[in-house]
């Protein structure tokens, strides 16, 4: 039986939308095992409800059976030149050109678009023998453009140390910063000051070599985010906010997915350029494990990755017991290249 790609609407194909989400589960426990990274149906469907990207979704199907799906996200507000692509294959329908069908019809379409760059990332546990992801991304023409260290820190931790290091012990102008954290209900004050730390992570966050632009954030920005992961992804937010004064120094940002109650994720942590050197990247992480200590106690890792070159960031971690997991890779190709016409790298590449 030979199968087919197309277009899959993701709030009326039924049954189908989950088999959709399925295959990417399945594409990544064949690397990962219970430890793998994935969205559920829910998370997508409520980030297609939102006002901050468009999106392409398309299902290899074969018969009635989904056995690949394709994902793209295209930032509605800036780096409207930009393409976020996801795709997976089902491990049991591999060798077959089920993912080289998927790509070519979906850079097709984001062409169509008018996205010029494509990015997409792989990620490879530090003991992996093969690599699947990385080695399409060659074959396919894209270049690796920054490399991310996967890690996770294990709690409960020690409570005393960690608020200890939350409270700035040691550091001489601690008294100068506070820091202050909410759990699912982050103030509308709030919102102003942490749209400008976000609009700054797009610019003072190590970028590697990718081809993106300052992100353009407004208050209610953040709060769409907000509120898409506490109702629709249906997951805890923690935010902690360092202080000086009356204005924001720095934030961090974890989420807890209420389908996979002991896992956390990492999200934005970000101190501004002129308030660094004071221990609040420290501080603020620190106070984060400490809030998911106290109101979600379920929780017993957290998930982060971090740029290869952001010393910083990592040294952090490795202070607070982060374990380095694997590897992270983003990846881009320029589409004008192959919008233009079959490259060369198109004629040598294998059925994937």
């Amino acid at each position: 039986m030979t199968f087919e790609v197309r277009e899959i609407d993701l709030f009326g194909a039924g049954e189908q939308a989950q088999h959709w989400i399925d295959v990417q589960t399945r594409s990544g426990e064949a690397v990962w095992g219970s430890e793998h990274s994935g969205w559920s149906l829910g998370e997508v469907r409520g980030r297609r409800r939102g006002t901050q990207h468009t999106f392409i979704d398309l299902a290899a199907v074969e018969g009635d059976a989904v056995i690949g799906m394709a994902a793209v996200a295209m930032p509605a507000h800036d780096n409207k030149h930009l393409a976020l692509l996801m795709l997976h294959v089902d491990p049991d329908h591999r060798k077959k050109g089920v993912g080289m069908a998927l790509a070519q019809d979906v850079l097709r379409r984001i062409g169509e678009a008018g996205r010029t760059t494509v990015q997409v990332d792989t990620e490879t546990p530090t003991d992996a023998e093969v690599s699947v992801g990385p080695a399409f991304a060659e074959r396919f023409g894209f270049s690796n453009v920054q490399t991310l260290f996967r890690s996770a820190m294990p709690l409960p931790a020690d409570r005393d140390r960690l608020a200890g290091l939350a409270a700035g012990e040691g550091i001489e102008d601690a008294a100068a910063f506070r820091v202050e954290w909410r759990v699912d209900d982050v103030p509308d004050e709030w919102l102003p000051g942490l749209a400008i730390l976000e609009q700054r992570m797009s610019t003072d966050a190590p970028q590697g070599d990718m081809t993106t632009e300052e992100e353009a954030w407004t208050p209610e920005r953040v709060r769409e985010n907000l509120d898409w992961a506490t109702k629709q992804a249906q997951r805890h937010v923690v935010v902690a906010v360092a202080f000086e004064g009356e204005e924001m120094a720095g934030f961090t940002q974890v989420e807890a997915p209420r389908e996979t109650p002991t896992l956390a994720y990492q999200q934005d942590t970000l101190v501004l350029r002129e308030a660094r050197g004071h221990g609040l990247g420290l501080r603020l992480k620190a106070a984060a494990a400490l809030a998911l200590m106290d109101e979600l106690p379920r929780v017993s890792r957290v998930r982060t990755w971090n740029a290869d070159d952001n010393r910083h960031m990592l040294a952090v971690n490795a202070d607070l017991g982060y374990e380095r997991q694997g590897v992270l890779q983003v990846w881009e190709l320029d589409l004008t290249r192959w919008w233009s016409g079959t490259p060369e790298t198109l004629d040598n590449l294998g059925r994937c």
